[in-house]
């Protein structure tokens, strides 16, 4: 049930985000702009959010989350739409560089949560510690002989 939470939150996020910077500021239609957004959010979920999040930390999951928003977002615009024109490029890198922001703060709210915590899992706590004592040499000189 969480999972549909946090992706409905980010669908919501994306397609408000990408609606400011593609459809008030380039004029791309809401019904595009939201495409995008579910296509991009329901892709960085699993593969950002589920892959890359729970076995890195927020910074490289956020900077593969940019990537990845601008990976999608220029070839989803080009292939619905010419509207945006020799600017797409600038439409997509500001939209990416939106989305990026919303993941970091986004991943951050997701690893508070307590969605990737182990459950039922004992966790292997390893003791490391050196042991130093006193004596040199484990007998004294008179015990030898």
């Amino acid at each position: 049930m969480k999972h549909a939470q946090y992706l409905g939150a980010k669908i919501i996020g994306f397609a408000a985000l990408l609606f400011l910077f593609l459809g008030v500021g380039y004029g791309l239609s809401f019904g595009s702009v939201f495409l995008v957004a579910l296509v991009l959010s329901i892709i960085s979920y699993f593969i950002g959010d589920l892959l890359i999040l729970r076995r890195a930390n927020n910074l490289m999951a956020t900077l593969s989350d940019f990537v990845l928003a601008l990976v999608v977002i220029y070839f989803m615009v080009a292939g619905l739409t010419l509207t945006v024109g020799d600017e797409l490029f600038t439409a997509a890198l500001l939209s990416a560089v939106a989305v990026a922001v919303f993941e970091y703060i986004f991943h951050k709210y997701v690893a508070t949560s307590g969605l990737y915590e182990t459950k039922g899992k004992k966790e292997r706590k390893l003791n490391l510690s050196t042991e130093a004592s006193e004596e040199l040499f484990p007998y004294d000189e008179k015990d030898r002989k």
